[in-house]
């Protein structure tokens, strides 16, 4: 009988999955959510927005988010987390398609809690299957790779909008989002040919294991996995935690351009070269402190980020030069995405690969939680004070509470 190809061969293909995924991450969180940073202020002065209904857009979308994400793991053991994916792309393209023909706030809240819907649909199966095609010893940088999709995403939109919005003009946001429909829709296409949801599939074992499938894929899973997730203590710690980072960050990537903008003078176009730069450093966000967790262990990586955070919160929160808003930017683009792959390694430590998307989808599901919470609530002290200061305050308060948090967390059982 004959074994599965591995490692030993020249080229994996857990790699094209990486690669893919990357596409994926960039079209149902880069496109799907972080586009709209660079959106708001044109569509804000078309659409006669407040900053309390900017907020709520953003809290829509996650709403959408959250609903996905508590469907996910049934959905994709029913169907499969390849057609899982594809499908929410499809959404994601379609109901950014129709925000482009949109004329009230209304309207626009509604599409976007489906584009919501879409990115929580695509992003948790994505993640998922890097626990599946990698050994845990090299997940962190699988999923560090697979995050910076983002990053690629945010570099464009932070080039392409303000260059469609001189083009076009005050309706030119229109033009942008039927370009990143089409852009998703192309992903989408890529995503069916290329994604495979076992490397069995492909007649392989997951990269870095000896030749055996992962425990919990298909094979013998320890005792300590067969607890249920929801009795797993360490579980609902790193949801809490991934809770912080959802509701800060999120506050950050929603008004930062329109704090530039509005608050410190900048042009929607140089607005969006910081905004770009954001995508730049973003890119190695995720493969550095994947690695980093994947060496000095999953506590210590995220203690690092969230002290970069609060940094870059306070930084853009207290009244200092314009020089100083150059460092905030560095210190949340360099860290930007490095949470989301450091927990995906994580929680596959804690409760073994086979329940692994189940306890990445439940702490998901939490953090939505935290990313439904914080754009509002940045949004009406912003709409009571007139800026956005307290906003990032509170945003550093929470980050420094992260950390304490972080500390509490044990070391997985093997």
């Amino acid at each position: 009988m004959s074994r599965p190809n591995n490692q030993h061969t020249s080229f994996h293909y857990a790699w094209i999955i990486v690669a893919t995924g990357t596409l994926v991450i960039s079209a149902c969180l880069g496109f799907g959510r972080f586009a709209l940073g660079m959106l708001l202020p044109s569509m804000a002065s078309s659409l006669a927005l407040t900053y309390s209904q900017i907020g709520f857009i953003s809290t829509g979308n996650f709403i959408g988010y959250l609903i996905a994400v508590l469907l996910c793991s049934p959905v994709a053991k029913q169907i499969g987390s390849r057609r899982l994916i594809v499908s929410a792309l499809a959404v994601i393209a379609i109901s950014m398609l129709s925000i482009s023909r949109a004329h009230s706030f209304g309207i626009v809240l509604l599409l976007y809690f489906f584009t919501g819907m879409g990115s929580g649909a695509a992003n948790v199966p994505m993640m998922g299957l890097i626990t599946a095609w990698f050994d845990r010893t090299i997940r962190g940088r699988a999923a560090g790779f697979v995050v910076i999709g983002s990053g690629f995403a945010i570099i464009l939109s932070g080039l392409l909008i303000p260059a469609v919005n001189l083009s076009v003009g005050p309706e030119g946001w229109r033009t942008s989002w039927m370009l990143l429909s089409g852009i998703v829709a192309v992903i989408a296409v890529i995503a069916v040919l290329l994604l495979r949801n076992l490397p069995q599939d492909k007649g392989l074992v997951a990269l870095g294991s000896e030749d055996v499938p992962d425990q919990g894929i298909g094979g013998k899973s320890s005792q300590k996995h067969r607890v249920s997730i929801y009795r797993n203590k360490s579980v609902y710690l790193l949801g809490v935690i991934y809770f912080l980072f959802g509701y800060t960050y999120v506050i950050y990537a929603t008004f930062i351009v329109t704090t530039l903008v509005r608050e410190r003078g900048f042009s929607e176009t140089v607005a969006g070269t910081f905004w770009s730069w954001v995508g730049f450093l973003s890119l190695f966000s995720g493969p550095i402190f994947g690695s980093l967790s994947d060496r000095l262990g999953r506590k210590t990586g995220l203690m690092i980020v969230f002290l970069l955070q609060t940094l870059a919160y306070l930084l853009v929160a207290l009244p200092l030069p314009s020089l100083f808003l150059y460092l905030s930017i560095f210190f949340y683009g360099i860290v930007a995405w490095s949470i989301p792959s450091i927990m995906v390694a994580a929680v596959s430590e804690y409760v073994g690969a086979e329940r692994a998307l189940a306890a990445f989808g439940f702490i998901t599901f939490i953090f939505g939680l935290g990313q439904i919470s914080g754009p509002s609530v940045a949004g009406m002290l912003a709409e009571r004070s007139g800026a956005f200061t307290s906003s990032y305050a509170m945003a550093a308060l929470f980050a420094a509470f992260a950390i304490v948090l972080t500390a509490l967390l044990r070391r997985p059982v093997d």
